[in-house]
C-alpha cells in the first residue's frame, strides 16, 4: 500500500465512482468533457447488463454480450482511471476510499465521490435459503443457474425412478416480479420448445415450472391488467403460477410454503430452485449512513437529499439502487436501469458545473423521468407500462427488442444480440448451452473455503517468484 492516498497530480478536482453498473458508467462516461479527473473502482472488470442475466441462465446469449470490459468501455477517456478491487472501507472524514484486490490494497482521495456499488438478493432473513436457491444479481449467478437448469434436464434422462424423475423436473422460482416472469417463460419455452426432442427416455413436456409470489398477482408495479395478461401468457406456457404464497424454507429436496389466505402449508419436491424475490443494496450503503448520520431504509438504502447528496455531505452521492429518494407518488424510486442511468447523469452534472464555478448551493433538485417498465414474458409476448400507456403482446415485445439494444453497450454486442435472437424466432435452437461442474458448484465450494481459511479467501499467487 502506497504512504499517500492516491490523487492525480493535475490540481483538478478528483471523482472517485464507486461501481460500474449503469449508474456508475453514465456518470463516467457525463464526465468525459469536465474538468476533473475520474476513478471508477469496481470489484469485476466487466459493465453488466442485468436485465438480461436470465438470457444467459437460459442458453440465450453468452456472457460476453450482456458484459463487455468496463476499460475497454471508458478507453478513449483520458481522464478516467479504471481500478478493479472490492471497496473494503469509506472514510468520509477524511475523504479516503480503500479498495483491494488478491493482497494488494490501494487508497484514493477524492473531493467528490459518487457511490454506485447497487444490490444484491434479499432472502428477508433467511440467508440459508441462498445454498439451494441462488439468486441471479451477477454472471456467477447466471452461469450457476444455467448449470442447474442444464443438469436437471440431464439427470432426468439418466434416473430410473419416475417419482425422482418428477423432481428433477420441477423448477421452482421465487418471485413474481420482472426476473421471475421472465425467467419462467424461459425455463417453459426451454422445455416445450427448445429441448423438446433431445431426449430418448422422457419426454421434456413433462417439466414443470412453479412461480411462486407472497403478492396477490404477477408483476405488481405494473398494474392488474398487465398483471393479469403475463399471468395468462404464463399460464399457456405451462407455468403454474401460486399467488399469496409466503417461502417457509427451502432445502436441498424442495420448497415450502405458506399459503396466506389459509395458512396451510405445501411442499413442492423440486431439484431447480431460483430465487427472484429481493434485493438488498449494497453494504456501503451502511458504512456511510453510519460515518455521516444519514439513515437507511429496510432494503438497506441510503435516505438521501434531494440533490441525491448525503445528509451534510454534499461531496457525496449515492445513486441508483443504493438510494432511497421519494417519487411525485411518495413511495421510494424503483431499482430500475432508467432511475440509476438518470441519478448517474445529475450527479455527474452537478459536479461539472460546480468545478466549473457553480455554487454547491444552487443546485438543483434531482427529477426522475419515469420511461416506463417492461418485461418480456414469452417468445412474441412482452408486457409494457409507460405512463398510462400500456401495451401487451407483440407489440409490447417488439418495444421490448428495440429497448433492449438501444442500450447494450457496443456495436457488436448489439449486432450478435440481435442476431441470436432473430435465430431464435426462426429455430428452435439456443447456442450458449454449455454447462460445467465448476460453474453449477464454485460458489458453495467458495464458501466452504472461506469458512475453513477465515474472512480472507485464499488467493491464486504467482509461487514461482517467491
Amino acid at each position: 500500500m502506497a504512504d499517500k492516498p492516491y490523487h492525480p497530480e493535475s490540481g483538478r478536482a478528483h471523482v472517485v465512482i464507486i461501481g460500474s453498473g449503469f449508474g456508475g458508467l453514465f456518470a463516467a462516461k457525463k464526465l468525459k468533457d469536465a474538468d476533473v479527473d475520474v476513478t471508477l473502482i469496481d470489484r469485476t472488470n466487466h459493465h453488466l447488463f442485468q436485465p438480461l442475466l436470465y438470457q444467459v441462465a437460459t442458453g440465450m446469449l453468452s456472457s460476453g454480450e450482456i458484459a463487455p470490459s468496463t476499460r475497454l468501455i471508458l478507453d478513449n477517456q483520458p481522464n478516467t482511471t479504471v481500478i478493479q478491487g472490492d471497496v473494503t472501507n469509506i472514510d468520509v472524514d477524511n475523504k479516503i476510499v480503500t479498495a483491494k484486490l488478491a493482497d494488494i490494497t490501494g487508497e484514493f482521495a477524492y473531493d467528490y465521490l459518487i457511490v454506485a456499488a447497487g444490490a444484491g438478493q434479499s432472502y428477508f432473513g433467511n440467508d440459508h435459503f441462498s445454498e439451494f436457491a441462488p439468486g441471479m444479481k451477477t454472471i456467477d449467478d447466471a452461469l450457476e443457474l444455467r448449470a442447474r437448469i442444464i443438469a436437471a434436464f440431464e439427470q432426468a434422462e439418466l434416473t430410473t425412478d419416475p417419482v425422482e424423475r418428477e423432481r428433477l423436473l420441477t423448477f421452482t422460482i421465487v418471485g413474481a416480479g420482472p426476473t421471475g416472469v421472465e425467467l419462467a417463460g424461459q425455463v417453459a419455452e426451454l422445455a416445450n420448445r427448445t429441448l423438446k426432442s433431445s431426449y430418448s427416455n422422457y419426454d421434456p413436456h413433462a417439466a414443470r415450472v412453479i412461480l411462486l409470489d407472497g403478492a396477490p398477482q404477477v408483476l405488481p408495479p405494473f398494474g392488474k391488467r398487465l398483471g393479469r395478461n403475463a399471468q395468462r401468457t404464463l399460464e399457456k406456457l405451462g407455468v403454474s403460477v401460486r399467488l399469496n404464497c409466503l417461502v417457509t424454507n427451502v432445502t436441498e429436496e424442495g420448497v415450502t410454503y405458506k399459503n396466506a389466505k389459509d395458512g396451510s402449508e405445501t411442499f413442492i419436491p423440486s431439484f431447480c430452485k431460483i430465487w427472484s424475490a429481493g434485493v438488498a443494496a449494497s453494504p456501503l450503503g451502511k458504512m456511510i449512513a453510519e460515518q455521516t448520520g444519514a439513515e437507511l431504509d429496510r432494503a438497506g438504502r441510503v435516505q438521501v437529499n434531494k440533490d441525491l447528496s448525503v445528509a451534510d455531505h454534499p461531496e457525496i452521492f449515492v445513486i441508483g439502487d443504493m438510494m432511497h429518494l421519494a417519487g411525485e407518488s411518495g413511495a421510494p424510486l424503483p431499482g430500475v436501469a432508467q432511475v440509476a442511468m438518470q441519478g448517474g447523469e445529475y450527479a455527474a452534472d452537478q459536479i461539472g458545473a460546480e468545478v466549473f464555478g457553480r455554487l454547491e448551493g444552487q443546485r438543483e433538485d434531482f427529477t426522475y423521468f419515469d420511461k416506463g417498465s417492461m418485461a418480456t414474458v414469452s417468445r412474441f409476448s412482452a408486457v409494457v407500462k409507460m405512463g398510462k400507456v400500456e401495451v401487451t403482446g407483440f407489440i409490447g415485445w417488439m418495444l421490448w427488442l428495440v429497448v433492449h439494444l438501444m442500450f447494450l453497450v457496443g456495436f457488436r454486442n448489439r449486432f450478435v444480440s440481435a442476431f441470436a435472437w432473430g435465430l431464435n424466432v426462426l429455430t428452435r435452437d439456443r447456442y450458449q448451452m454449455v454447462s460445467t461442474r465448476q460453474q453449477m458448484y464454485a460458489r458453495r465450494a467458495l464458501d466452504q473455503l472461506k469458512d475453513l481459511s477465515g474472512d480472507e479467501l485464499l488467493e491464486v499467487r504467482d509461487t514461482g517468484r517467491r
